[in-house]
């Protein structure tokens, strides 16, 4: 877990610091479930905490991003992929936040349309295949 998120975070998080243009943004992926405790899956739990932590760190002031840049997170439950499909064939899927909803959230977002304040923690919530967002 702390190879596939926080590393390849934090290494995104690096290439945004010198290439990123003014007023640009960088959108990590957290999860809701760190937003409390993770019994069962403390590993899984710990790197998404780290993930919010350097999305919070990265916003302020002094965070290293370009002057006027964003750092967001988006904090989905389960996304449906087909991977996820694949290992839950069992799942209850409309409860997964589809990929075509997050291409459009960002697509919004690049354009700086309805872009949350920077360093939020944008939790994707989905029920009856409906997704509505709520800011940390």
């Amino acid at each position: 877990m702390l190879k596939q998120s926080v590393s390849s975070s934090v290494l995104a998080s690096s290439i945004a610091s010198k290439y990123l243009k003014p007023g640009g943004i960088l959108v990590l992926t957290g999860a809701k479930a760190a937003l409390g405790p993770t019994p069962g899956m403390i590993g899984y739990g710990l790197a998404k905490a780290a993930i919010h932590h350097l999305t919070k760190s990265l916003a302020d002031e002094n965070g290293g991003l370009p002057t006027g840049a964003q750092a967001l997170s988006i904090l989905p439950v389960t996304l449906d992929t087909p991977m996820n499909r694949k290992w839950m064939p069992k799942a209850d899927t409309s409860t997964w936040t589809p990929l075509e909803f997050v291409a459009e959230l960002f697509s919004k977002w690049i354009k700086n349309e309805e872009r949350p304040p920077n360093g939020s923690l944008v939790q994707l919530n989905t029920k009856e295949n409906k997704t509505t967002l709520e800011f940390e």
